[in-house]
């Protein structure tokens, strides 16, 4: 009995653990960050929701002196039905769809066997070889574009779609990121795969990528969304319209009025909604990949 009086108050007090309290209360620091990350987003937001306000205005109301996000005479769609008219931006999208997956796909096997040659393989050159590839990530890409241009007329691709994919498949920094991904990878499942007879290829393709899967796909929506994006190299590389991609197609549109606002803003949208549908769908593979790369303790 006594046993028992003295177990029942102290099962009373007994304090919850201290994971369970921090769970109901966040820290300073914490409430910190989630502010300035919601202020971030409102920053973000703001230019974005003055470009989709302006795209549904008129002419007029776009290019009206006052600033006010509802237009006097309502919203319209003309500025995209303009835009329709105007240019083929089914061929357009097309294009860019064809060649960032291109891109992505061959920029995916070159940096992946090249990181991992790095990571496990050693050689003569190995640093050196690393060195440049780190060096070449500060090359601005303009400097690039006078040789590829001559390099492309050589080869007689100028105005074709390999002319936009070829020079855009090599990314040092994508080499960079994987080679820091293949050096977490614990070296004893190789060599497991080693007793078992297994190749040093098939010990990439069915060790190392299927545990680089979230990498992998981190690596492949940085490089199509910067394939995408790139406007210079296509715009110098095609003059053709059948090869041109969307975002220097949408150039293309010209008015004899000189500027329109609403135009304008509506072919920024059209080229910037696939890439807010992939970054919608796959928002989850971007963080965790970038949380796996270990650029953080870099």
């Amino acid at each position: 009995m006594a046993t028992e009086t003295l177990a029942r108050p102290l099962s009373s007090t007994a304090t919850p653990p201290a994971g369970a309290r921090s769970g109901r209360r966040m820290s300073p620091g914490r409430i910190a960050v989630l502010v300035a990350a919601a202020l971030l987003a409102i920053l973000w937001m703001v230019p974005f929701a003055w470009a989709t306000a302006t795209a549904f205005k008129s002419e007029t109301d776009a290019a009206a002196p006052k600033i006010s996000w509802i237009p006097p005479s309502g919203f319209t769609a003309d500025a995209f039905v303009k835009v329709f008219q105007d240019g083929n931006i089914p061929l357009w999208t097309w294009n860019s769809l064809y060649t960032s997956a291109a891109i992505t796909a061959i920029t995916l096997v070159i940096s992946a066997l090249v990181a991992y040659a790095l990571s496990r393989i050693d050689f003569r050159g190995k640093k050196i070889l690393m060195t440049v590839i780190i060096a070449s990530i500060i090359v601005p890409p303009p400097v690039l574009i006078i040789p590829l241009f001559y390099q492309m007329v050589a080869l007689h691709m100028i105005d074709t779609s390999w002319a936009i994919i070829l020079p855009q498949v090599i990314h040092p920094a994508m080499v960079f990121v994987l080679k820091k991904f293949f050096d977490q990878i614990p070296r004893e499942l190789e060599e497991a795969a080693v007793m078992d007879g297994a190749s040093r290829m098939r010990i990439f393709l069915q060790v190392v990528l299927p545990l680089s899967r979230p990498i992998l796909a981190a690596v492949a929506i940085f490089v199509f969304i910067g394939a995408w994006n790139n406007f210079l190299w296509p715009f110098i590389a095609t003059n053709d319209g059948a090869v041109l991609t969307l975002p220097v197609g949408l150039q293309t549109i010209k008015s004899a009025y000189g500027i329109q606002y609403a135009q304008n803003m509506a072919s920024a949208l059209l080229a910037a909604l696939p890439l807010i549908l992939l970054f919608l769908f796959f928002q989850r593979q971007i963080i965790k990949g970038v949380a796996t790369t270990g650029l953080a303790g870099t």
